[in-house]
Order: structure tokens, then sequence, then C-alpha cells
């Protein structure tokens, strides 16, 4: 694939989503690719991370006293899914990661909010934590998570699908860019450990584990999954690429863990939390944007939406609350494009201020 055009462009808007989508122009953007936040933490007592607040906030204003955090967070999803769905243009999809315990109040929400449910992708990495409390007698109180449920939602056609395509250029899926092998593409994404080799996989990587007998030492490049799309979790040489410039910082992503912890991380200058690969999202760009077309990002994050977009040629809008991590994705996107953000430019320019 080759580097963005000229016309190409992405844009950085630091703050609260649900406020600035208000600003945001009428059926202006082709795609919404977001990875929100998953509200695990509104069920832990005294939490005090934004989304937790954001949840409580809701449930206050809400008319029934009691309300749920669950409830809660769909609230919240249908209030930011209803902005998008207005930006947006007829016919265009929205994809939106999530937790296996709080997916149902995204699908909810997104719904509520007049999107048509199309599907549930389904992402497998094997790798990862459990976010477990270690009880007694080989006992625990959650499973390691190996997947995370990706939604796939439509804004509903201008008409039939044909004029829709023909009036606005979106609502049908880029089938032909996202084959697999020349196979139409699954709703099943596998990702290699980044601790993969070329004469052998790692002992946690999802591509090996769902051969039957295992692979013990197969090319990781002719694995024979060809029906479904893989690529690499993002390691942390991806993660940090374009920070050289920003300081370094310690991230502890398990602070429950006690005694029982690792060692904890050397300091990184791109400390969010939940990255994800760039090839990852490169494909699922490609899958609901038309070419040269706008994609949206809500909940930017460190930007790897907006990377993957400077690599597919799209043009990029992220909206980042954490001023933080809007510079860390500023940097990334700008490193992944290879041509620097100028202030003022980008999509919708005086637009959203």
């Amino acid at each position: 694939m080759t580097r963005p055009t000229q016309e190409a462009d992405w844009r950085i808007i630091q703050g609260d989503c649900t406020k600035t989508l208000k600003t945001l122009p009428t059926d202006a953007v082709d795609a919404v690719v977001t990875d929100p936040p998953y509200a695990i933490s509104s069920f832990r007592q005294g939490d005090e991370t934004w989304d937790a607040r954001a949840i409580r906030n809701h449930a206050k204003r809400s008319s029934r006293c009691d309300i749920s955090p669950g409830e809660g967070f769909e609230v919240w999803c249908e209030e930011w899914a209803t902005e998008c769905l207005r930006v947006m243009r007829p016919g265009a999809h929205l994809l939106a990661f999530g937790s296996p315990r709080t997916f149902h109040r995204l699908v909810a929400g997104v719904e509520n909010a007049g999107f048509e449910i199309r599907d549930v992708l389904m992402w497998l990495y094997s790798s990862g934590m459990p976010k477990s409390r270690r009880l007694t007698g080989d006992r625990g109180t959650t499973l390691k998570p190996a997947y995370e449920p990706i939604l796939l939602a439509r804004k509903p056609p201008d008409g039939t699908i044909d004029e829709t395509l023909d009036r606005h250029g979106t609502g049908a899926l880029e089938i032909g860019r996202c084959r697999t092998n020349d196979r139409w593409p699954a709703n099943v994404l596998f990702s290699h450990s980044h601790r993969c080799r070329d004469d052998q996989c790692a002992s946690d990587c999802a591509a090996r584990q769902a051969q039957a007998g295992g692979i013990e030492r197969r090319r990781a490049s002719q694995i024979p999954i060809d029906r479904v799309f893989y690529g690499s979790k993002a390691s942390r040489r991806e993660r940090d690429a374009g920070c050289e410039e920003l300081p370094a910082r310690r991230v502890d992503l398990f602070p429950r863990a006690g005694r029982h912890k690792t060692a904890r991380s050397r300091p990184v200058r791109n400390p969010h939390p939940t990255v994800k690969p760039v090839d990852v999202m490169r494909w699922l760009v490609r899958l609901t944007c038309p070419e040269n077309g706008l994609v949206l990002d809500p909940f930017c994050g460190s930007g790897t939406t907006g990377n993957a977009c400077a690599l597919e040629g799209r043009r990029f809008l992220g909206i980042e609350r954490d001023e933080s991590f809007a510079e860390i994705a500023k940097a990334r996107i700008a490193h992944w494009s290879k041509k620097p953000q100028e202030a003022g430019s980008g999509p919708l320019d005086g637009r959203a201020k």
C-alpha cells in the first residue's frame, strides 16, 4: 500500500467528544472506527477514572433513581452514538471495539441512537493477563481475555443501497479491498503475538492455537489461516514510533495484582493501556471507508486509527479528551504519515474549535 497522496489529511481535536461532536457538520463523515472506553472500571467501588465518573453522572441525570452502572453506560453510549449518526453520511458504517462484559450495553446504546446493527466481528489475540483476584485453592474471579468483540453498525441508507452509493459513496463494505487469499472477508480476525518469529510462533499466539494439534515449528507467514485476516499484536516499538521526543512514563496496567504482580514495566513514551495493532486497524479502515474518504474516531487515544488512515490514504479526524494522549496521537500519526500537521489545517477545519 502506497503512502497517502497530498489530498489525504488528518486532524486531532483535544476535547470531550460528547461536546465536540455537536460542533461538527451533518452528513460529513464516511466511517467511524473507534475504541471507546469499556466501562469496566465503573463496576469497581471507589474507582475515579473519567469513564466511571461519566457513567455516574448519566445515572444521576436519569429520571430513574435506581439506574445501574450498566444502564448508565448504555445511556452514555447512546449520547455519543447519536451525534456520530448525525455527522455520518447515510449508509456510512461504524466499527466500535468493546469488552465481553459490557458489549451488550454498547450495542443497545448504538441501536437506540438509530443505527442498524449489521454484525459483530471477533478479534482473537490469545495473549493477555487475567484481571482477576488470586484466591486460595487455585481459584479466581475472571478468565483470561483472548478476544474482543467489534460492533459493526450502519447509518440507515438514503433510499436503496445503490441509490445511497450513487448519492453519497457509502452504504457498502469494501469487500474487494479486504479479501484474504481471494476469499470473502470473514467476521473473525486473528493476531499473531509480537513475539512470533519467522521460524516459530510464540506459545500464546492466537494463529498457532487455532490450528488443530498446534504448530511447533512452522513459519509464521505460512500458517494456513487462509480464510481470515491476521496480523501481529502491537509491539512496544510500534506503540512508541514517532514519540521519541516525548517524555517517558511508567505505566502499571495491573494495580490490583498485589504480591502476584510481575515487575513494573520500564518507562515508555506511549503509556496508553489499550493500543490496537496498526495492521488490524488498517484492515478495518479499508473495509468500511471508501478510498479518500473521511474517518472519524471520537475516542482517538494514542492515534492508531489515524496511523491506519495515513497508511491507507484516508482522511482522519480524531477527538481525544486527554491532553497527553492527544499529543502522543499527533506525534504517532505524523510519524506514520511522514508529513507534519500544520496548525489550523485538516478535515472540517473551522467547523470544530
